[in-house]
């Protein structure tokens, strides 16, 4: 559970990279493929956030499901990803086209999105999710490789920050122009879905025209990578270790925001038609807060970002426990805290793993990372569900609350023993 990088991994790191100065100020600093990406991404989240801010309310107060098979859903949505990750993540590598793997998994989730409107049953919308979740494990370490291979180490955090800071803007449409498309057209979720397609279709062809390969991708484009042992490579780059292990027992306390979303809707009773503004504030404060994380990481540290970037997740379900604030006090404070959180961990943690990977490697390292998450999340998700069942929401969001609090508590404490900091030199 202990997160660093030495100066020595990260000055290896350097020449696997392109190196160019780096001019003041966020968007000046990432070369045309991070904005490009970024831009796929924003189109891309229009449509998955779309779906996503009407399902948790659909699915269980319009079709009846328990928390239970929520959560096992939930659950399904991240851990689907998991095997398609690694698979992924070492086509690309062994093929070096990063761009054509990624585009395969966008196809994958706007034809998801088609699908939808045939679903007639929970299960059956379970299943398209999964393939959707799908075609976003086999395209998101591609991507994210190609983000990391066109910087130099020293502005990973920087790069992935602009890249989020994008694709969190999409975030926040999505669930807007869900809202609008209810508000004019009511129980209008097969106009939700279709709208979401032809969005997600949108999303493709931006990639295709717009989003190149790394130079040292299109080289070597069309001569396969054979490394005779990928696996025992990455597993002897101890800061990958270190942050696989770190990710998982975090994400296996980590509660959903669908869950907290589902807290605040019955805890206020809020109408149907605002439930999809629930994921707009969570995205407007990661909007605000990526690239100052980003940055704020590349100085001080991405794991130690990463790490207490969790801390403001325990605060939103402490906050849902507290019988007071109450009314909008309570919903700003729960969004407030899940946008810091998404803000200081998740573009973070994959810039901490690309400044230590090797090149030829990239994606598959960051495929095993990705992979640990998901699968933690999976089984965090399925026990919350589990836990909301038998005990109640409360003593749930206690135990989410009180593992996290923990669990960062006790890396700090090894980092501590261990004479360093879990830090990443800029």
């Amino acid at each position: 559970m202990y997160l660093s990088t030495s100066r020595a991994a990260d000055a290896a790191a350097t020449t696997d990279a392109v190196e160019a100065p780096a001019p003041r100020g966020s968007l000046r600093a990432v070369p045309g493929t991070v904005i490009a990406l970024g831009l796929v991404s924003l189109v891309t989240d229009v449509s998955a956030e779309m779906v996503t801010a009407v399902l948790p309310l659909y699915l269980v107060a319009g079709l009846g499901m328990s928390p239970l098979a929520f959560g096992a859903l939930d659950g399904l949505h991240q851990g689907a990803t998991a095997l398609l990750r690694l698979v992924g993540g070492r086509i690309a590598d062994r093929t070096r086209r990063r761009k054509l793997v990624a585009g395969a998994g966008y196809a994958l989730s706007a034809a998801c999105k088609g699908a939808l409107l045939v679903a007639a049953t929970p299960w059956s919308v379970a299943a398209v999710l999964a393939a959707d979740r799908a075609g976003k494990g086999l395209r998101t370490a591609p991507r994210d490789a190609l983000i990391s291979l066109s910087c130099p180490p020293r502005d990973q955090g920087r790069a992935f920050g602009v890249h989020r800071a994008l694709d969190t803007t999409g975030a926040l449409l999505g669930p807007l122009a869900a809202f609008g498309v209810l508000w004019v057209v009511v129980d209008g979720y097969d106009a939700v879905f279709t709208t979401a397609c032809c969005v997600a279709v949108l999303g493709v062809a931006l990639l295709a025209l717009f989003v190149r390969e790394s130079p040292a991708s299109a080289s070597a484009a069309g001569r396969p990578v054979r490394s005779p042992a990928p696996v025992r490579t990455l597993l002897g780059v101890p800061e990958l270790r270190r942050l696989c292990l770190t990710s998982a027992v975090l994400g296996l306390f980590s509660v959903g925001d669908a869950f907290l979303y589902l807290l605040l809707q019955r805890r206020l009773d809020l109408p149907a038609a605002y439930f999809p503004l629930l994921p707009v504030g969570t995205a407007a404060v990661f909007l605000a807060a990526a690239v100052p994380a980003g940055r704020y990481a590349d100085r001080v540290g991405r794991g130690r970002v990463f790490l207490c970037g969790h801390v403001p997740l325990a605060g939103a379900c402490l906050l849902l426990l507290l019988p007071a604030p109450a009314g909008l006090p309570l919903v700003v404070g729960v969004l407030v805290l899940l946008g810091l959180f998404y803000a200081a961990t998740d573009g973070v943690l994959m810039a901490a793993a690309g400044a230590v990977l090797p090149a030829e490697l990239r994606t598959t390292g960051l495929a095993v990372l990705q992979t640990a998450q998901a699968l933690a999340r999976f089984a965090g998700s399925v026990g919350f569900g589990a836990a909301w069942t038998v005990w109640g929401p409360g003593p749930a969001l206690a135990a989410g609350a009180c593992g996290l609090l923990l669990s960062v508590a006790s890396a700090g404490v090894r980092a501590v023993f261990r004479g360093r900091g879990p830090r990443v030199p800029s």
